[in-house]
């Protein structure tokens, strides 16, 4: 990969990260045991409540993130050649994400769900199939969220349930109706949208992504990034990626359900 020039910036302090978020619920992030890993700075519980929807690329609000925070989001998994090698590579840089499952390859998938969730990631939702929600029936759409709901909790969990132990959603495409996001709020499920993305459906090489996304991340300072796991090109950049997050003082925050942070406390 080419060898990129990589910019500087100051860093605020974990400490002033957290004191300028306070109320915002947060918990220790899990030692790692390499101390030059980028890691996970603080897990960031989100509320359907307070935070039905986020993300500025399809909503005018989003996470309450300090500068330099982001929040990493993968779409479309699982899909094993590709997914394992991003779950590597957060993995040795001890860095938590989001994944937002099609309910279809969960249920062809189940061994990876149960590895994403083991290694500490969150589970999201999105759809059985990946339609257009927007350009179809509003049962249909119903439909498509339950279904793929569904497919996740069973293969997670063993037990097909409508009701997600994790109430995150994004739709795919972040195309949307407002009796579908409606019905989500109305369910205390929250929908993610992306405050900036890789692009990574379109062709280019990994080198052009790598340039792209860092560039766009930049520019924003923070953020909730979308990727897609299914992607070789996403694969093959992630390390160099989160090198480049631990190099030019980033720090990852990590999402979670309204009270999973406290009953992770408590297990402890």
């Amino acid at each position: 990969m080419t060898k990129m020039h990589r910019p500087k910036w100051t860093s605020i302090t974990a400490g002033a990260a957290l004191a300028a978020l306070a109320g915002i619920a947060s918990a220790a992030a899990a030692e790692c045991p390499r101390k030059d890993a980028l890691g996970t700075s603080r897990v960031l519980s989100v509320d359907a409540k307070t935070t039905p929807r986020v993300g500025l690329k399809s909503f005018p609000q989003t996470l309450p993130l300090a500068d330099h925070e982001v929040v990493l989001t993968f779409d479309d998994g699982p899909h094993p050649p590709t997914t394992s090698k991003v779950l590597a590579a957060l993995a040795q840089e001890c860095v938590r994400a989001t994944f937002f499952l099609i309910g279809l390859h969960a249920s062809e998938h189940p061994d990876m769900v149960k590895r994403i969730a083991r290694e500490g990631h969150t589970i999201g939702h999105h759809t059985w199939s990946h339609p257009f929600m927007a350009r179809i029936p509003f049962d249909k759409a119903k439909g498509e969220i339950d279904r793929g709901i569904a497919a996740d909790e069973t293969a997670l969990h063993g037990v097909s349930t409508t009701t997600p132990s994790t109430p995150f959603f994004r739709f795919p495409y972040f195309e949307s109706t407002q009796a579908e996001l409606d019905l989500l709020q109305s369910r205390g499920i929250v929908v993610f949208g992306a405050d900036l993305w890789a692009s990574d459906w379109n062709e280019m090489t990994p080198d052009e992504e790598l340039k792209l996304i860092t560039e766009r991340l930049a520019a924003a300072g923070k953020g909730i990034i979308l990727f897609h796991d299914p992607k070789a090109r996403t694969a093959a950049i992630m390390p160099a990626f989160l090198r480049y997050l631990r190099e030019n003082g980033y720090h990852i925050v990590h999402v979670v359900p309204a009270g999973a942070a406290q009953k992770n406390a408590d297990a402890r």
